[in-house]
Protein backbone atom coordinates (compact mmCIF):
# COMPACT_ATOMS: atom_id res chain seq x y z
CA UNK A 1 0.00 0.00 0.00
CA UNK A 2 1.65 3.05 -0.81
CA UNK A 3 2.46 5.50 2.01
CA UNK A 4 0.55 8.73 2.64
CA UNK A 5 3.63 11.43 2.82
CA UNK A 6 4.14 13.85 5.46
CA UNK A 7 5.41 17.86 5.41
CA UNK A 8 5.61 19.41 8.37
CA UNK A 9 8.07 21.52 10.74
CA UNK A 10 9.02 25.07 12.19
CA UNK A 11 10.37 28.25 11.84
CA UNK A 12 13.85 28.26 13.90
CA UNK A 13 13.13 31.64 15.33
CA UNK A 14 13.86 29.99 18.88
CA UNK A 15 14.12 27.03 21.21
CA UNK A 16 11.01 24.45 20.95
CA UNK A 17 8.65 24.12 24.00
CA UNK A 18 6.15 22.04 25.32
CA UNK A 19 3.32 23.81 23.13
CA UNK A 20 5.21 22.58 20.07
CA UNK A 21 5.80 19.14 21.77
CA UNK A 22 2.19 18.44 22.63
CA UNK A 23 0.44 20.19 19.69
CA UNK A 24 3.00 19.01 17.21
CA UNK A 25 6.07 17.22 17.52
CA UNK A 26 4.64 14.29 20.05
CA UNK A 27 2.35 13.07 17.13
CA UNK A 28 4.73 13.46 14.63
CA UNK A 29 7.10 10.86 15.84
CA UNK A 30 3.87 8.79 16.33
CA UNK A 31 3.30 9.01 13.26
CA UNK A 32 6.54 8.20 11.66
CA UNK A 33 7.09 5.31 13.83
CA UNK A 34 3.48 3.59 12.67
CA UNK A 35 5.08 2.89 9.28
CA UNK A 36 2.56 4.38 7.63
CA UNK A 37 3.90 7.54 6.25
CA UNK A 38 6.59 9.02 4.62
CA UNK A 39 7.76 11.95 6.61
CA UNK A 40 9.50 15.37 5.83
CA UNK A 41 10.35 17.78 7.98
CA UNK A 42 11.28 21.07 7.58
CA UNK A 43 13.08 24.10 9.26
CA UNK A 44 12.11 26.74 7.45
CA UNK A 45 14.85 29.05 7.93
CA UNK A 46 13.95 31.09 4.74
CA UNK A 47 10.35 32.22 6.16
CA UNK A 48 11.99 32.47 9.55
CA UNK A 49 13.81 36.13 7.77
CA UNK A 50 10.19 37.63 6.71
CA UNK A 51 9.83 39.11 10.17
CA UNK A 52 13.94 38.53 10.89
CA UNK A 53 15.30 40.20 8.15
CA UNK A 54 17.37 42.44 10.86
CA UNK A 55 18.40 39.90 12.82
CA UNK A 56 19.90 36.70 10.54
CA UNK A 57 21.95 35.26 13.51
CA UNK A 58 18.88 34.36 15.21
CA UNK A 59 17.03 32.34 12.79
CA UNK A 60 20.95 30.77 11.94
CA UNK A 61 21.43 29.97 15.11
CA UNK A 62 18.35 28.45 16.23
CA UNK A 63 18.43 26.09 13.03
CA UNK A 64 20.51 23.73 14.78
CA UNK A 65 18.82 24.38 18.09
CA UNK A 66 15.12 23.32 16.37
CA UNK A 67 17.35 20.08 14.69
CA UNK A 68 18.43 18.76 17.85
CA UNK A 69 14.91 19.40 18.94
CA UNK A 70 12.97 17.45 16.76
CA UNK A 71 16.32 14.71 17.38
CA UNK A 72 15.27 14.52 20.82
CA UNK A 73 11.79 13.49 20.99
CA UNK A 74 12.06 10.87 18.48
CA UNK A 75 12.61 11.99 14.72
CA UNK A 76 14.55 9.38 13.27
CA UNK A 77 16.33 10.45 10.41
CA UNK A 78 16.49 6.66 8.68
CA UNK A 79 12.81 6.95 9.22
CA UNK A 80 12.36 10.78 8.26
CA UNK A 81 13.65 13.77 6.09
CA UNK A 82 15.12 16.33 7.43
CA UNK A 83 15.99 19.34 5.91
CA UNK A 84 16.62 23.02 5.69
CA UNK A 85 14.51 24.78 3.41
CA UNK A 86 16.70 27.87 2.51
CA UNK A 87 19.09 25.25 0.72
CA UNK A 88 16.42 24.46 -1.34
CA UNK A 89 15.88 26.96 -3.89
CA UNK A 90 13.90 24.95 -5.92
CA UNK A 91 11.16 25.88 -3.34
CA UNK A 92 11.69 29.39 -4.01
CA UNK A 93 11.35 29.14 -7.65
CA UNK A 94 7.51 27.10 -6.80
CA UNK A 95 7.02 29.94 -4.90
CA UNK A 96 7.76 32.75 -7.87
CA UNK A 97 5.38 30.50 -10.22
CA UNK A 98 2.74 30.30 -7.39
CA UNK A 99 2.69 34.14 -6.89
CA UNK A 100 0.76 34.28 -10.21
CA UNK A 101 -2.22 32.25 -9.22
CA UNK A 102 -3.16 34.13 -6.24
CA UNK A 103 -4.28 37.79 -5.32
CA UNK A 104 -3.57 40.59 -3.53
CA UNK A 105 -7.13 40.67 -2.32
CA UNK A 106 -7.17 36.94 -1.81
CA UNK A 107 -4.50 36.71 0.32
CA UNK A 108 -5.48 39.79 2.38
CA UNK A 109 -8.60 38.03 3.33
CA UNK A 110 -6.37 34.95 4.65
CA UNK A 111 -7.58 34.67 8.17
CA UNK A 112 -4.13 33.66 9.22
CA UNK A 113 -2.30 36.73 7.18
CA UNK A 114 -4.58 39.05 9.24
CA UNK A 115 -3.78 37.48 12.52
CA UNK A 116 0.04 36.99 12.13
CA UNK A 117 -0.02 40.90 10.73
CA UNK A 118 -1.92 41.90 13.80
CA UNK A 119 0.65 40.17 15.79
CA UNK A 120 3.25 42.15 14.59
CA UNK A 121 1.79 45.08 14.51
CA UNK A 122 4.57 47.42 16.46
CA UNK A 123 7.31 45.92 14.50
CA UNK A 124 6.13 46.31 11.00
CA UNK A 125 3.30 49.37 11.63
CA UNK A 126 1.77 49.76 8.21
CA UNK A 127 5.39 48.57 6.42
CA UNK A 128 4.42 44.57 5.91
CA UNK A 129 7.17 43.19 4.17
CA UNK A 130 6.05 41.14 0.86
CA UNK A 131 7.39 38.53 1.97
CA UNK A 132 5.98 37.93 5.16
CA UNK A 133 2.66 38.72 3.34
CA UNK A 134 3.40 36.04 1.05
CA UNK A 135 3.98 33.38 3.31
CA UNK A 136 1.08 31.04 2.49
CA UNK A 137 2.75 30.84 -0.92
CA UNK A 138 5.80 29.75 0.46
CA UNK A 139 3.98 26.97 2.31
CA UNK A 140 2.23 26.08 -0.38
CA UNK A 141 5.27 25.37 -2.58
CA UNK A 142 6.87 23.64 0.97
CA UNK A 143 3.88 21.30 0.71
CA UNK A 144 3.43 20.81 -3.08
CA UNK A 145 7.20 20.30 -3.51
CA UNK A 146 7.14 17.12 -1.94
CA UNK A 147 3.76 15.35 -3.05
CA UNK A 148 2.04 15.96 1.10
CA UNK A 149 -0.75 14.63 1.00
CA UNK A 150 -1.17 15.17 5.08
CA UNK A 151 -0.33 18.60 6.76
CA UNK A 152 -0.56 18.35 10.66
CA UNK A 153 -1.11 22.11 11.64
CA UNK A 154 -2.55 23.82 14.35
CA UNK A 155 -6.14 25.34 14.00
CA UNK A 156 -4.76 28.53 13.22
CA UNK A 157 -2.42 27.49 10.04
CA UNK A 158 -5.74 25.20 8.85
CA UNK A 159 -6.17 28.64 5.83
CA UNK A 160 -2.98 28.36 5.04
CA UNK A 161 -3.80 24.95 3.87
CA UNK A 162 -7.01 26.14 2.17
CA UNK A 163 -4.88 28.34 0.58
CA UNK A 164 -2.09 25.75 -0.84
CA UNK A 165 -5.67 23.55 -1.80
CA UNK A 166 -6.80 26.65 -4.01
CA UNK A 167 -3.22 27.17 -5.55
CA UNK A 168 -3.10 23.57 -6.38
CA UNK A 169 -6.80 23.59 -7.90
CA UNK A 170 -6.39 26.40 -9.77
CA UNK A 171 -2.73 25.01 -11.51
CA UNK A 172 -4.03 21.73 -12.02
CA UNK A 173 -6.97 23.53 -13.71
CA UNK A 174 -4.75 25.69 -16.00
CA UNK A 175 -2.14 23.74 -16.66
CA UNK A 176 -2.96 20.14 -16.07
CA UNK A 177 -3.31 17.25 -13.44
CA UNK A 178 0.25 17.74 -11.67
CA UNK A 179 -0.13 19.23 -8.15
CA UNK A 180 -0.87 16.67 -5.24
CA UNK A 181 -4.33 17.59 -3.34
CA UNK A 182 -2.83 18.17 0.61
CA UNK A 183 -5.45 18.07 3.44
CA UNK A 184 -4.53 19.53 6.75
CA UNK A 185 -5.11 17.69 10.12
CA UNK A 186 -5.22 19.32 13.52
CA UNK A 187 -4.71 17.40 17.04
CA UNK A 188 -8.01 15.74 18.49
CA UNK A 189 -7.15 16.50 21.81
CA UNK A 190 -8.15 20.49 21.95
CA UNK A 191 -5.96 21.57 24.66
CA UNK A 192 -3.15 19.72 23.28
CA UNK A 193 -3.37 22.31 20.26
CA UNK A 194 -3.95 25.37 22.22
CA UNK A 195 -2.02 24.71 25.29
CA UNK A 196 -2.04 28.03 26.85
CA UNK A 197 0.89 29.98 28.34
CA UNK A 198 2.41 29.62 32.15
CA UNK A 199 0.45 32.41 32.68
CA UNK A 200 -3.04 31.79 31.58
CA UNK A 201 -2.45 33.56 28.37
CA UNK A 202 -3.76 32.14 25.36
CA UNK A 203 -1.03 32.53 23.54
CA UNK A 204 2.40 30.79 24.47
CA UNK A 205 5.63 32.32 23.01
CA UNK A 206 8.96 32.86 23.97
CA UNK A 207 8.73 36.45 23.86
CA UNK A 208 6.11 36.55 26.40
CA UNK A 209 8.05 34.31 29.41
CA UNK A 210 5.32 31.82 29.01
CA UNK A 211 7.07 28.92 27.80
CA UNK A 212 8.31 25.94 29.20
CA UNK A 213 11.74 24.72 26.77
CA UNK A 214 11.92 21.30 25.87
CA UNK A 215 15.27 22.13 27.15
CA UNK A 216 14.66 23.44 30.33
CA UNK A 217 16.52 21.89 33.09
CA UNK A 218 15.10 20.32 36.34
CA UNK A 219 15.20 23.50 38.30
CA UNK A 220 13.67 25.42 35.91
CA UNK A 221 10.55 23.32 35.00
CA UNK A 222 10.23 23.24 39.12
CA UNK A 223 10.27 27.15 39.43
CA UNK A 224 8.36 28.14 36.49
CA UNK A 225 5.60 25.42 37.72
CA UNK A 226 5.24 26.65 40.98
CA UNK A 227 4.70 30.36 39.45
CA UNK A 228 1.94 29.08 37.03
CA UNK A 229 -1.48 30.63 36.65
CA UNK A 230 -4.30 28.79 38.35
CA UNK A 231 -7.99 29.65 39.30
CA UNK A 232 -7.85 32.77 40.67
CA UNK A 233 -11.10 32.39 42.77
CA UNK A 234 -9.89 29.24 44.26
CA UNK A 235 -8.60 30.77 47.16
CA UNK A 236 -8.85 27.89 49.65
CA UNK A 237 -8.10 23.81 49.60
CA UNK A 238 -12.05 23.45 50.49
CA UNK A 239 -13.39 26.42 47.68
CA UNK A 240 -14.97 24.72 44.00
CA UNK A 241 -12.30 24.86 42.12
CA UNK A 242 -12.78 25.97 37.87
CA UNK A 243 -10.16 23.52 35.45
CA UNK A 244 -11.22 25.46 32.36
CA UNK A 245 -8.93 28.55 31.67
CA UNK A 246 -6.67 26.61 33.95
CA UNK A 247 -3.44 26.27 32.37
CA UNK A 248 -1.88 23.68 34.65
CA UNK A 249 -5.26 21.68 34.17
CA UNK A 250 -4.75 22.18 30.45
CA UNK A 251 -1.51 20.59 31.07
CA UNK A 252 -2.36 17.84 32.79
CA UNK A 253 -4.86 16.64 30.29
CA UNK A 254 -2.44 16.56 28.06
CA UNK A 255 0.55 15.21 29.56
CA UNK A 256 -0.39 13.09 32.90
CA UNK A 257 -0.95 9.62 31.71
CA UNK A 258 -1.98 6.52 33.91
CA UNK A 259 1.21 5.90 35.03
CA UNK A 260 2.00 9.01 36.36
CA UNK A 261 -1.30 8.90 38.37
CA UNK A 262 -0.02 5.00 39.59
CA UNK A 263 3.52 6.61 40.23
CA UNK A 264 2.50 9.99 41.61
CA UNK A 265 -0.80 10.23 42.84
CA UNK A 266 -2.13 7.11 42.97
CA UNK A 267 -5.28 8.23 45.18
CA UNK A 268 -6.61 9.34 41.70
CA UNK A 269 -6.97 6.53 38.78
CA UNK A 270 -7.00 9.18 35.87
CA UNK A 271 -7.49 13.08 35.07
CA UNK A 272 -10.95 12.95 35.60
CA UNK A 273 -10.87 11.63 38.97
CA UNK A 274 -8.34 14.51 39.74
CA UNK A 275 -10.23 17.06 37.86
CA UNK A 276 -14.08 16.07 39.61
CA UNK A 277 -12.70 16.63 43.15
CA UNK A 278 -10.91 19.74 41.94
CA UNK A 279 -14.01 21.57 40.77
CA UNK A 280 -16.18 19.73 43.84
CA UNK A 281 -13.64 21.47 46.44
CA UNK A 282 -10.81 20.19 48.82
CA UNK A 283 -7.85 19.93 46.39
CA UNK A 284 -5.42 22.49 46.81
CA UNK A 285 -3.54 24.22 44.13
CA UNK A 286 -0.09 23.41 45.60
CA UNK A 287 -0.97 19.56 45.56
CA UNK A 288 -1.82 19.42 41.65
CA UNK A 289 1.18 21.61 40.93
CA UNK A 290 3.56 19.35 42.51
CA UNK A 291 1.90 16.49 40.42
CA UNK A 292 2.36 18.71 37.17
CA UNK A 293 6.23 18.94 38.61
CA UNK A 294 6.40 15.20 38.75
CA UNK A 295 4.84 14.99 35.16
CA UNK A 296 6.56 17.34 32.75
CA UNK A 297 9.73 15.86 34.86
CA UNK A 298 9.25 12.40 34.04
CA UNK A 299 7.95 13.20 30.76
CA UNK A 300 10.89 15.84 29.68
CA UNK A 301 13.80 14.57 31.23
CA UNK A 302 14.93 12.22 28.62
CA UNK A 303 14.26 14.81 26.04
CA UNK A 304 16.37 16.63 27.93
CA UNK A 305 18.81 14.07 28.35
CA UNK A 306 18.85 13.50 24.45
CA UNK A 307 19.21 16.91 23.43
CA UNK A 308 21.84 17.62 25.75
CA UNK A 309 23.94 14.53 23.99
CA UNK A 310 22.76 16.04 21.17
CA UNK A 311 24.60 19.37 21.70
CA UNK A 312 27.56 17.65 22.31
CA UNK A 313 28.67 16.80 18.53
CA UNK A 314 27.16 20.22 16.56
CA UNK A 315 28.75 18.06 13.34
CA UNK A 316 26.60 15.14 13.91
CA UNK A 317 23.46 16.65 13.62
CA UNK A 318 24.79 19.36 10.96
CA UNK A 319 25.90 16.12 8.67
CA UNK A 320 21.65 14.52 9.18
CA UNK A 321 20.95 17.93 7.95
CA UNK A 322 23.26 17.94 5.11
CA UNK A 323 21.95 14.35 3.94
CA UNK A 324 18.43 15.11 4.47
CA UNK A 325 18.57 18.52 2.64
CA UNK A 326 19.97 16.78 -0.23
CA UNK A 327 17.27 13.79 -0.17
CA UNK A 328 14.86 16.42 -0.03
CA UNK A 329 16.41 18.70 -3.08
CA UNK A 330 16.04 15.45 -5.29
CA UNK A 331 12.51 15.47 -4.62
CA UNK A 332 11.82 19.19 -4.63
CA UNK A 333 13.47 19.60 -8.11
CA UNK A 334 11.42 16.52 -9.47
CA UNK A 335 8.41 18.46 -8.53
CA UNK A 336 9.72 21.50 -10.15
CA UNK A 337 10.66 19.59 -13.63
CA UNK A 338 7.02 18.22 -13.45
CA UNK A 339 5.71 22.18 -12.75
CA UNK A 340 7.90 23.68 -15.76
CA UNK A 341 6.71 20.90 -18.16
CA UNK A 342 2.86 21.76 -17.44
CA UNK A 343 3.78 25.31 -17.54
CA UNK A 344 5.72 24.84 -21.12
CA UNK A 345 8.73 26.37 -19.62
CA UNK A 346 11.21 23.67 -20.85
CA UNK A 347 12.99 24.75 -23.85
CA UNK A 348 16.55 22.87 -24.09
Amino acid sequence: MKKEIILTGERPTGSLHIGHYAGALARRVEMQNSGNYETFVIIADAQGLTDNADNPEKVHDNVLQVACDNLAVGIDPAKSTMFIQSQIPELTELTFYYSNLVTVARLSRNPTVKSEIADKKEKFGASVPVGFFMYPVSQAADITAFDATVVPVGEDQMPVIEQTQEIVHKFNSVYGETLVMPKGIVNENENARRLPGTDGNSKMGKSLGNVINLGDSADDIAAKIKTMFTDPLHLRVEDPGHTANNPVFAYLSVFAQPEHFAAFLPEYKNYAELSAHYERGGLGDVKVKKFLNDVLQETLRPIRERREQLARDPGAVMEILRVGTIRARERAAATTDRVKKAMRLIYF
